[in-house]
């Protein structure tokens, strides 16, 4: 928060040293009745910068709610003030993330009703807030009831099954493999449909005492046929081919629900492992639904349904633990003699010398009245004399001065001031950020710790004056379109995908973004400072590591004095003025991860019949 504030403050500063004085930096923004015109007047302005100072004072005093309120009414009063505008957005801004981070205690805590109703207001101030809308989903997904996430068969189509008769029969049979197929289904009550397929041969068929699926199964092995239900009380035998299995093989048809899968990709990687695993041709992923419809013959889809209700109940999930640590440490010190390094060498002439002999500028004029050195009548010499005067005792024999020599020799030697400084500034602040994040397997988790900068991109101004303008300009029935802002989020942003192994390791594939203001700024648009980690680190469950860490050193030393004196051991301390600067910023990142729920490790062993 404090950090927030500051930069808060030196950017309003900043943003009020820059701006000419009195020069409006934005067009009036278009509002309801009663907003002041364009061209604000006195009073308002006065108005204006009493709303914005009431606003800074409470500010200071962490009143963050009643300070976006004066901003407000600044803002209102002279619209066109980008300092104004600047001011209202970022305490906006701030008071959205001071109710992000209410919403995520409250919800941490399991407080799901405290939580939604900061969400809805961080979502009131900044409707376009992306991490409120998810985060408000969050909560309100806490109070849904938990569905099942194993996969499940929601609708199931079978396929047509024979009704021989049940009984056993004795086959001695030789002659033609057609007729063979039609007299092993007549001896059930089947009737046979032969495809032209089917090639006729002569073979020897012996067989005793089995039922219609053995004697079938035989019947299809010797004549090289396979046969598919059409009825009741009716099959059809076709030779065995692979294209015929496609043809007329029946099919069943099952809907499995994955809600697991909550992308596209996941559905298709399951797709994609059933054509590999159960080479079935015919699969439709229903990504809306989180479904998928598979229509293969029964003994497959049977073989499919066993291997989809083994997969597990859902994704491993993670606890993210993340430290981030910032310690920023500032030391000036000045220290020495100031000695002088200038000095003036002149000549002193007689006159001069005598006016320094104690005499005052009434006696002088006297002698050289008396003596006949000036005409006491001719007041422009004496006007003269009296400026010369003057202007001596304001020059350099005002000053103390050395003397030597003698006569036309006689110098002067005027010297500088002698000082000594002794100043001492330190500062050191240490800050500390500690977030949790819970994310599903292969999804993506996501920490921003700073603010949304507002940066102004567009505004309005006419281009050429018409009639029509110079009329509702007149009449102050003028209003300019509203001023377009760029939110760039300054601070640190951490992006993590975690993937647990088998091993219980926990991997993870980092992003990490720093980004802040920077000291130089272009057509007004500040210079944004950036940088970036990317990489990947394995850990075990609930080990800490150190994942990025950032050490920036500042060292500034300045001497001032005598040429000679600044190299002497001893004199360089006492005869100089020695002035040192040191700025140290670390950042440090710790993040532990924890396996809060595993599925169950197990072994199944899928049979897919022929």
């Amino acid at each position: 928060m404090s950090s927030v504030l500051a930069l808060f403050a030196l950017t309003v500063v900043g943003l009020c040293a820059d701006q000419p004085k009195g020069m409006p930096l934005l067009p009036c923004p278009e509002g309801s009745p009663g907003t002041p015109a364009c061209t604000p007047s006195k009073k308002e302005l006065n108005e204006a910068k009493s709303a914005f100072a009431k606003g800074m004072k409470l500010q200071r005093e962490k009143r963050t709610d009643e300070a976006l309120d004066q901003f407000e009414d600044a803002a209102r009063l002279a619209p066109q003030d980008v300092v104004y505008l600047t001011a209202r957005e970022m305490t906006r801004q701030q008071i959205v993330f001071d109710h992000l981070q209410r919403g995520n205690a409250a919800l941490l805590k399991g407080q799901q009703v405290e939580a939604l109703a900061e969400f809805r207001n961080a979502l009131h101030l900044d409707p376009q807030n992306e991490f409120a809308q998810q985060r408000l989903r969050d909560a309100l997904s806490e109070w849904a009831p938990k569905a099942s996430d194993t996969p499940r068969v929601l609708a199931e189509v079978g396929e047509i099954r024979v009704s021989p008769n049940p009984v056993r029969a004795d086959f001695h049979y030789r002659g033609d493999s057609r007729g063979l197929l039609t007299q092993v289904a007549a001896a059930f009550g089947v009737a046979v449909v032969l495809d032209d397929s089917v090639a006729s041969r002569t073979i020897r068929f012996d067989v005793g005492d089995v039922d219609f699926y053995s004697a079938m199964r035989a019947a299809c092995e010797v004549t090289h046929t396979f046969w598919t239900s059409m009825a009741e009380k009716q099959i059809l035998v076709a030779s065995e081919s692979a294209e015929n299995h496609r043809q007329f093989d029946r099919m069943a048809m099952r809907t499995f629900r994955v809600p697991g899968a909550s992308t596209p990709q996941e559905l298709n990687d399951i797709v994609n492992l059933l054509r590999t695993v159960f080479e079935i041709r015919f699969i439709t992923p229903q990504p809306a639904r989180q479904s998928i419809a598979v229509r293969a013959p029964e003994r497959t889809l049977d073989a499919a349904t066993q291997f989809m209700e083994a997969l597990g109940a859902s994704r491993p999930q993670v606890m993210l633990d993340v430290h981030v640590y910032e310690i920023s440490h500032t030391l000036t010190r000045n220290m020495g003699l100031q000695i002088p390094t200038q000095f003036k060498l002149f000549n002193i002439p007689a006159a001069a010398l005598g006016a320094l002999g104690g005499q005052n500028i009434q006696q002088l004029i006297n002698q050289l009245i008396s003596s006949g050195g000036i005409n006491q009548a001719n007041s422009q010499s004496l006007s003269a004399l009296l400026a010369q005067l003057q202007g001596q005792q304001n020059s350099i024999f005002s000053q103390p001065l050395a003397t030597f020599g003698g006569g036309l020799t006689f110098m002067g030697l005027s010297l500088g001031t002698l000082g000594a400084q002794l100043s001492l500034n330190e500062s050191t602040a240490k800050t500390l950020q500690h977030a949790t994040l819970r994310a599903a397997q292969g999804n993506d988790a996501t920490l921003h710790i700073g603010a949304r900068y507002p940066i102004l991109n567009a505004s309005f101004a006419p281009i050429f004056n018409s009639a029509a303008i110079s009329q509702v300009i007149g009449n102050n029935s003028f209003r300019a379109p509203v001023p377009s802002f760029n939110y760039e989020d300054i601070g640190l942003s951490i992006k993590a995908k975690p993937v647990v192994t088998g091993d219980s390791d926990v991997s993870m594939q980092l992003e990490i973004q720093f980004r802040a203001l920077g000291a130089q700024s272009f057509n007004g648009v500040p210079v944004i400072s950036n940088r970036e980690y990317k990489g990947n680190i394995t850990l075990k469950d609930e080990e800490p590591a150190v994942i990025a860490g950032a050490l920036s050193r500042t060292e500034q030393l300045s001497m001032t004095g005598i040429p000679g004196f600044g190299y002497v051991p001893g004199l360089n301390h006492v005869m100089t003025s020695n002035t040192k600067g040191v700025n140290d910023d670390e950042l440090l990142i710790v993040i532990t991860p924890h396996i809060t729920s595993q599925p169950t490790g197990q072994t199944t062993e899928v049979w897919l019949a022929k």
